[in-house]
C-alpha cells in the first residue's frame, strides 16, 4: 500500500467513515438536508480543520458541568476515546453529506440516546440531554470552534456573510434535536458565548477529562506526533477566557510554531484524503 493509501486508512479509522454504517455515495443526486452549494458543505468538508475544531470543541463543551456530566456517567470515553471521536465525526459526516433517509435516521438515533442520558451533576443539579438549553450549548460550542478552525487552517477569507450562513444553515440540525434559540449569527454566537461564561465551571472533573484528551491514544505510532499537535491546535483555538480556566493559555510563539506545523500536516492530510465525506458526496451529486 502506497503512502498516500496508508496516511487515508489511518484517517478513515478516526473519523467515522470506518464504521462502514452508512454509504454516502448513495443514491445518485440526494442533496441530504443541504447540498454542495451550502457554506457548511465547505467548513465541515476539510478534515484537518475539523479534527483540530473537534478537539476544541470537546474541551469548550466540558467547562458546562452538565454536558460533562453526561459524558461522565454514559459514555465509556476513559476507555474508548478513539470510538467516541468516532461516533461524533460519523453524525457531523452523515448528516453534513449524506443522503436525506440517512441524515434522519442518524438524527432520530441520537435524539433517543439523549433521552436515556439523564442524571445529577457534580455540584448535585439534575441534567438531561435532551434539555434544549443544553443541546444549544453543545451546538454553539462545537459549530464556533469548526469555523474558528476553518478560518484559521483553511479559508481565513470566508467572508462575514459566509460565516453567518454557516452558522444557519447549521443550525437546523441542532433545530431537529430540539435544541431551542438557537444564534444564527457570528455576532449572536459571540454574544451567546459571553452569556454563557457564568454558568461553565473548571474542577478536578474536568481538568481529568482534559488530561485524558491530552494523552489520548493515536490510532497508530506513526499518527502520534501529528495528534499531539493538533491537540495542542486544538487548544490554542478556545477563546482566551477558556484557556485561563483550563489553566491551558498558548503563548503566542507557541501558537506561531503549533500554526506552522498545522500547516505541514494539514498539506498531508489533504494531498492524501481522495475518499472523504465530501468528495463521495460531491461524486453522488454528479459533480
Amino acid at each position: 500500500m502506497n503512502l498516500r493509501n496508508r496516511i487515508q486508512q489511518q484517517v478513515f479509522r478516526l473519523n467515522g467513515l470506518a464504521l462502514n454504517e452508512f454509504d454516502i455515495s448513495q443514491p445518485l443526486g440526494d442533496p441530504g438536508l443541504f447540498g454542495p452549494d451550502h457554506v457548511i458543505w465547505r467548513v465541515h468538508g476539510d478534515f484537518p480543520s475539523m479534527l483540530c475544531g473537534g478537539i476544541c470543541a470537546l474541551m469548550l463543551q466540558m467547562l458546562h458541568p452538565a454536558a460533562l456530566a453526561g459524558v461522565w456517567d454514559h459514555s465509556n470515553f476513559r476507555q474508548d476515546m478513539l470510538g467516541r471521536l468516532r461516533r461524533t465525526s460519523q453524525f457531523i459526516a452523515v448528516t453534513t453529506f449524506g443522503n436525506t433517509q440517512d441524515a434522519n435516521i442518524l438524527i432520530e438515533r441520537v435524539k433517543g440516546i439523549h433521552l436515556r442520558v439523564t442524571g445529577v451533576d457534580n455540584a448535585g443539579q439534575p441534567y438531561a440531554a435532551s434539555d434544549p438549553h443544553l443541546l444549544t450549548w453543545v451546538h454553539v460550542a462545537e459549530t464556533s470552534r469548526f469555523l474558528a478552525a476553518h478560518l484559521r487552517y483553511k479559508n481565513p477569507q470566508l467572508s462575514l456573510a459566509e460565516q453567518d450562513r454557516y452558522y444557519d444553515e447549521a443550525a437546523l440540525i441542532a433545530e431537529a434535536l430540539g435544541a431551542e434559540k438557537v444564534p444564527k449569527t457570528v455576532q449572536a454566537v459571540d454574544a451567546y458565548l459571553q452569556s454563557m461564561r457564568p454558568e461553565l465551571i473548571c474542577d478536578e472533573r474536568t481538568l481529568e477529562v482534559m488530561q485524558l484528551l491530552i494523552n489520548a491514544p493515536a490510532p497508530s505510532w506513526q499518527a502520534k506526533p501529528a495528534m499531539r499537535v493538533m491537540l495542542k491546535a486544538g487548544m490554542g483555538l478556545l477563546p482566551d477566557w477558556a484557556q485561563q480556566q483550563i489553566q491551558q493559555p498558548i503563548s503566542p510563539l507557541t501558537q506561531w510554531r503549533v500554526d506552522k506545523e498545522i500547516a505541514v500536516i494539514a498539506g498531508l492530510l489533504r494531498w492524501s484524503i481522495q475518499r472523504g465525506a465530501y468528495s463521495r458526496a460531491m461524486q453522488r451529486m454528479g459533480r
